[in-house]
């Protein structure tokens, strides 16, 4: 499911993020905009390097690469962590702060494992979105003519 490096951690945003579950990876991944389907592509938090839009540009820690996972610092979870967290919870069902809780407690691998189990298509393999629970390899169809693409159907 990771496919950054061998074991995927690189794929693990410093913000807890997921990036192999994210529309933006899976779409570059696949190739979408080919399929019929626009959406913005990219490669990953930390194999492009950038500014985080949510976290990175308010955080000196982030910006400067002080700390790893935001876990490692003295105020986690932060005021910023928090908010994209409970949009992220409220939207896409998973948690940044959660996930951060259990590298920390567990280890990096256990969480990568879990990640691969709870976001794995049971239809074909493939990986889940967690903005909207298609699967970018067996879900093109859905992908295209679904309205809001960054949204879960209600169930």
């Amino acid at each position: 499911m990771l496919d950054a490096l061998s074991d995927g951690t690189e794929l693990i945003a410093p913000c807890g993020m997921n990036c192999s579950v994210c529309s933006r990876y899976l779409a570059r991944k696949y190739d979408v905009r080919r399929k019929g389907v626009r959406m913005a592509y990219c490669a990953g938090c930390r194999p492009r390097d950038r500014k985080c839009a949510f976290l990175k540009t308010r955080c000196d820690l982030l910006l400067n690469h002080g700390v790893r996972f935001c876990y490692e610092c003295g105020t986690f979870p932060c005021r910023n962590l928090e908010r994209i967290d409970a949009r992220y919870h409220k939207h896409y069902r998973t948690s940044w702060i959660d996930n951060l809780t259990f590298i920390k407690q567990h280890s990096l691998a256990a969480f990568i494992e879990r990640e691969t189990a709870k976001w794995r298509c049971a239809r074909c393999g493939g990986v889940l979105c967690c903005h909207n629970a298609i699967c970018f390899k067996c879900g093109n169809d859905r992908l295209r003519t679904k309205k809001q693409l960054h949204r879960w159907d209600e169930q």
